[in-house]
């Protein structure tokens, strides 16, 4: 299959190395032309701009946000002008339900086809293809993506034919990963107090009532506190939050713990630690009850 593929991020670019690797032939535009010479060294071919990548089969986005997704699908020289009637666009980033919304009615306009299909997954997962997949459009449109996500993905869950609801779910899910994070830093910090180590604590834990993968992928980042490199940085657990937040407004859902959390990643931000990994949010806790993190000396443990 002749694929367009922007955006060549941490995600991205395992994605698009995926593909390259699976036999596809892979086109691939990146703001920074330098992960697009590392994947042009697998076999990929470079764009020189959004619309050039997109004249093919399928064009994949796999962008930061809102603001990107939107100036490189619908700006000048964009994928929707390079595009042709009955191509698919499949946007994979977590972008908001609004904005999946005007891509599909713009797809639609131009007689193109459009599916949202954001991911769950970290990098390491982008690179052994193990991706979760959440995709909903148009059921052909699903039937012709379906050799890319076999290729970036070990599960696809097919929503419905209303793109938004992809990135409805996908939000969603990540608002529960930042509660698990939270709650994380949480009980650690409680433990510390009285001097019982969160290690066991989490072990009794993740042993027992709470052996998700999400608890196990954490729970261990947390307890080291590795939070650099970021696989995730923290202005996108921000944005997401951010995201939820807005969506559950405009369907009059409250969301309480979300304003938490988003409140955590705003401190978090506001104090410096942008390049962390998102998980660092569970630092708030332990700042919250004067214990050191970080090699941060300026905080000591109260119980001492």
């Amino acid at each position: 299959m002749r694929i367009g593929f922007i955006g060549l991020g941490n995600m991205g670019r395992e994605m698009a190395r995926n593909l390259v690797r699976a036999g596809h032939e892979l086109t691939v535009y990146n703001r920074s032309r330098g992960s697009s010479e590392a994947l042009a060294k697998d076999g990929a071919m470079i764009a020189e701009h959004p619309a050039e990548a997109a004249g093919h089969e399928v064009v994949i986005t796999m962008l930061a946000d809102d603001n990107a997704v939107e100036s490189v699908v619908l700006g000048e020289r964009g994928v929707i002008e390079g595009m042709q009637r009955g191509t698919l666009h499949i946007s994979m980033s977590t972008i908001s339900p609004n904005l999946s919304q005007r891509l599909a009615a713009a797809h639609e306009e131009r007689g193109q086809e459009y599916l949202a299909a954001p991911v769950f997954g970290r990098p390491e997962a982008a690179a052994a293809a193990k991706l979760f997949i959440v995709a909903a459009g148009p059921k052909h449109a699903l039937a012709k993506a379906k050799p890319v996500f076999e290729v970036v993905g070990q599960r696809t869950f097919e929503i419905d034919e209303r793109p938004e609801h992809a990135n409805l779910v996908k939000l969603l899910g990540n608002f529960m990963i930042t509660c698990v994070m939270e709650s994380l830093g949480e009980a650690f910090a409680v433990a510390r107090k009285p001097k019982v180590d969160p290690r066991i604590v989490f072990d009794v834990l993740s042993s027992t009532l709470f052996g998700a993968p999400v608890y196990n992928t954490y729970g261990p980042k947390i307890l080291e506190e590795q939070f650099s490199p970021a696989g995730f940085k923290m202005p996108l657990g921000f944005k997401d939050t951010r995201l939820v937040l807005q969506a559950a407004e405009e369907l009059s859902a409250p969301m309480p713990f979300a304003n938490i959390v988003r409140d955590r990643y705003l401190s978090a931000i506001a104090n410096g630690y942008s390049d962390l990994d998102w998980s660092a949010i569970s630092m708030g806790a332990a700042q919250s009850a004067g214990l050191a993190f970080g090699g941060d000396e300026s905080h000591s443990d109260a119980a001492d």
